[in-house]
């Protein structure tokens, strides 16, 4: 589950929610206090370990063997430990079966990706040929390999069958042979437990906190890429969590190529250019360019939620409820499986219209939108449904204006685009005829030819108007286009309910009950983020390995 463009949004509101997390992994056996603070438990979603040292987006060839991800996965795993270094518990977490939903959505990714596969190796076997016969030379083919077929990391399969075996061995080594390794208890969750990684480490986390004798101050550190890991982190209610994740919004100074290629031997030169090079290559850019880490404090992020979301005229507010109430409206802006309200796109600001609108009708609501503490009741409701049409209303009172807006904002960056290629154009022309009036003056002067000659040359030559800009536009005719619901245009909701629903009247409208169907599965997917399934923890506890 992800919310798109949620962490660029917190970290542009919320800036001292975010800090820089100091990276000494390379002094293994640092006895010095850690720069980042002091945890107990640190939670891997191993996924976003798994992934990115599989196929990496860094680099032009990753590994071509399974010992070779391996190696990477145990590297990976190491460095985030020293960043961390917890005093009690590690816990690594592999993505089981997943529910039916997600791997619906995982079969449509997949189904899509091999068409993409397919129709970029006809290109480069094309491009290929093309360069063959122009004499150039190419990089040979890499050869199938086992880490060829990014699917195979999938519940059931051979190598998360063997992912697991190899972590198991990865554990009882560490354990074994590194002293910062034996005071801890290590937990690994593989591909047999049934789940997301996230979800399992927060089933952990409420089973602890459900035991007898669990220390309230447990500071807890959770690694992963995903937003909605944030999301989870604020349903614990634990103060003292952070989130350590790569800084994905700071962009990577590029290698000097040319200075690199300057520092060449003569042997080194000899293999330019082939995949041992680029190997090279990609090994130095990655230890000279490593991401930087970030933590995002939850603690902090509270806080400013406290203050931002705190009600008109409201002297107490409950920060529980507060923070509870914030997940469940941030789920109108949309994530994998639940589709955002059409006028809610976070870039435009729409979780701050949404925390607006929140602090602005909280009391015609009738207070908080969400009890948690009623879930499991069933003679009453914990979701306040008549404060949710309350608050969805008001939402829906600024439809007309942000789509005329954004209407308005993509018709002039479409004028501006529509600009920039006439004056290209024009410029083009203006170039060509200066160029023609160099040429007619330079063969009047030394021939003495008539004007005429020149002129009738010119006349051969095309030379495209600006006019045909609007003939070659990629922007087809509205006749041409399907139809479409055209936000901000007259007469667009007729033609949403239309399309997305096939009603044709208010009448049909009311029938399908759409708003009450939409809040009611924003309040599953509540309960999924709030609770965990006490029965699924109870009957799979006991398969997380302990490795001694």
């Amino acid at each position: 589950m992800g919310v798109p463009s949620f962490y660029r949004w917190l970290v542009g509101k919320y800036p001292k929610s975010v800090v820089h997390a100091v990276d000494e992994s390379h002094d293994s056996h640092s006895n010095n206090p850690n720069p980042n603070g002091e945890f107990d438990n640190l939670y891997l979603d191993m996924n976003g370990i798994v992934h990115p040292c599989f196929h990496p987006d860094d680099e032009i060839f990753g590994p071509t063997t399974l010992d070779e991800v391996f190696l990477a996965i145990f590297d990976y795993i190491d460095h985030l430990f020293r960043i961390v270094r917890p005093r009690k518990v590690l816990f690594l977490a592999v993505d089981g079966v997943a529910p039916r939903a997600k791997l619906n959505q995982q079969r449509a990714r997949r189904y899509r990706t091999a068409k993409d596969a397919e129709i970029a190796e006809i290109e480069e076997n094309r491009l290929r040929k093309e360069f063959e016969r122009a004499g150039k030379e190419l990089i040979p083919k890499p050869e199938y390999s086992d880490v060829c077929d990014s699917n195979v990391i999938t519940p059931g399969t051979v190598f998360m069958q063997k992912l697991s075996t190899a972590l198991e061995y990865y554990i009882r080594l560490r354990l074994n042979n590194d002293p910062s390794w034996k005071s801890i208890l290590v937990i690994l969750s593989d591909a047999n437990v049934p789940g997301e990684g996230e979800h399992k480490i927060m089933s952990f986390i409420r089973l602890q906190r459900s035991l007898p004798g669990y220390d309230p101050i447990t500071r807890h550190c959770l690694y992963g890429l995903d937003a909605d890991l944030i999301m989870l982190a604020l349903a614990t209610h634990e103060i003292h969590f952070s989130i350590l994740r790569e800084d994905v919004l700071k962009k990577n100074e590029e290698i000097n190529i040319s200075t690199f290629v300057a520092s060449f031997s003569q042997e080194e030169h000899d293999i330019f250019k082939t995949r041992q090079w680029f190997k090279q290559i990609e090994t130095t850019h990655r230890r000279a360019h490593k991401k930087p880490y970030q933590l995002l404090n939850i603690w902090t992020f509270r806080e400013y939620l406290e203050l931002d979301m705190k009600p008109e005229g409201q002297s107490v507010v409950d920060i529980e409820r507060i923070v509870d109430d914030f997940i469940f409206i941030c789920f109108f802006s949309g994530n994998d499986f639940l589709p955002h309200l059409p006028s809610i796109e976070i870039h435009e600001g729409g979780i701050d219209l949404l925390i607006e609108v929140y602090k602005k009708m909280f009391k015609s609501m009738g207070g908080y939108l969400v009890d948690t503490s009623r879930i499991n009741e069933r003679s009453t409701s914990y979701i306040n449904f008549q404060g949710v049409k309350i608050f969805i209303s008001e939402i829906g009172s600024y439809e007309d204006r942000i789509f005329v807006k954004r209407s308005a904002l993509r018709k002039k960056k479409m004028e501006k685009l529509l600009q920039d290629q006439e004056n290209e154009e024009n410029d083009r022309i203006d170039f060509c005829n200066s160029e023609f009036s160099s040429m007619e003056q330079n063969f009047n002067r030394r021939t003495g030819a008539s004007a005429h000659i020149l002129n009738s040359f010119s006349e051969k030559c095309t030379i495209s108007s600006p006019g045909t800009i609007e003939a070659s536009s990629s922007i087809p005719p509205d006749e041409d286009v399907p139809l479409q619901v055209k936000l901000g245009c007259f007469g667009w909701k007729a033609r949403y309910y239309r399309e997305k629903f096939s009603a044709e009247n208010a009448k049909e409208i009311e029938a399908k009950r759409i708003a009450l169907n939409f809040v009611k599965v924003v309040s599953m997917v509540t309960i999924s983020v709030s609770l965990s399934e006490r029965g699924f923890l109870n009957a799979h506890c006991g398969k997380k390995k302990k490795a001694a």
